[in-house]
């Protein structure tokens, strides 16, 4: 099957999934650059291949025997290959141990291997956690036939660093939560204040996210991830993190700020900052423009 082919799949999939989860508390695109770079490959307005695979979450709720609700994160990916090749889907809860969460997704990627082999399935898989995933908060693994092994060989840890544009960013009140949550969720990265607002962090991928669900909650005329990396760490002890950051903490960065309100940045010493930082390519997603 052709690239264009997967890719037409792919956007009528994450269109249905629109179509019907149209709460962002349900159905949210963590990479807005990413689906805008499918969708004109998909329509053949570029001949260019996505740089970045699209990356959406799935929130799910169920009920448990007790009658009282639980909600499961699905922090999905679409491989460019894809449905030729299964999406990466990780299921989360708060309810679950590391070992539940880890068969959890074990037993759902079997599942989808056994049976939906080159076809869509996110709408499956989807229903797959509705119906099952709630069995797995209560399942004792000390008699499992999983090993203590297996559960160390499954650890993946992912790194993430994501890049955030916004329109602006003059409140200080939201400076001062930038700071804040990004000290307590131990992320680093720089927030660039005025007109654009860019903010940066880096860390465990699920402090990026719980960072993300917070910024986005707040009032913004634009606010959208413009770029994201991942990188899976095996063991992902805390030298290995610190080994992946480009930034030692997060500082607000201001460059020789003019205009009116002295909110325009010097884009020239941003991109040298960047540079400086090995993240230079990043200049060019924020402003379609090299770097000078």
């Amino acid at each position: 099957m052709a690239n264009q082919e997967e890719a037409e799949i792919q956007m009528s999939e994450l269109d249905l999934l629109s179509s019907m989860f149209p709460y962002e508390e349900e159905f949210a695109v963590t990479d807005q650059l990413a689906l805008a770079e499918l969708k004109h490959y998909a329509e053949n307005e570029s001949a260019e291949m996505p740089s970045s695979k699209v990356q959406f979450i799935l929130n799910v709720k169920t009920e448990v025997p007790n009658a009282s609700t639980v909600e499961f994160s699905m922090a999905c990916a679409l491989p460019f290959k894809y449905p030729t090749v299964l999406p990466e889907i990780t299921v989360r809860s708060s309810l679950l141990s590391r070992s539940q969460q880890i068969l959890l997704n074990s037993d759902l990627k079997t599942y989808l291997k056994q049976n939906f082999s080159g076809e869509p399935c996110m709408l499956s898989a989807r229903e797959w956690v509705k119906d099952h995933a709630a069995a797995y908060i209560d399942k004792d693994l000390s008699s499992s036939s999983m090993t203590a092994s297996d559960a160390t060989q499954s650890e993946v840890t992912t790194f993430t660093r994501l890049w955030i544009y916004s329109h602006h960013i003059y409140n200080k009140q939201k400076r001062k939560n930038i700071i804040d949550w990004a000290k307590e969720l131990s992320l680093t990265g720089f927030c660039m204040p005025g007109k654009p607002g860019i903010v940066c962090v880096e860390g465990l991928q699920s402090s990026c996210e719980e960072f993300w669900s917070r910024v986005r909650r707040l009032t913004w005329k634009r606010i959208l991830i413009r770029h994201r990396e991942d990188v899976s760490l095996e063991g992902g002890g805390h030298a290995d993190i610190q080994k992946q950051r480009k930034f030692p903490t997060l500082e607000e960065k201001c460059f020789d700020a003019h205009g009116a309100r002295g909110n325009h940045m010097d884009l020239g010493q941003l991109y040298h900052f960047l540079e400086e930082k090995g993240c230079a390519d990043v200049f060019q997603m924020y402003f379609g423009v090299e770097g000078h």
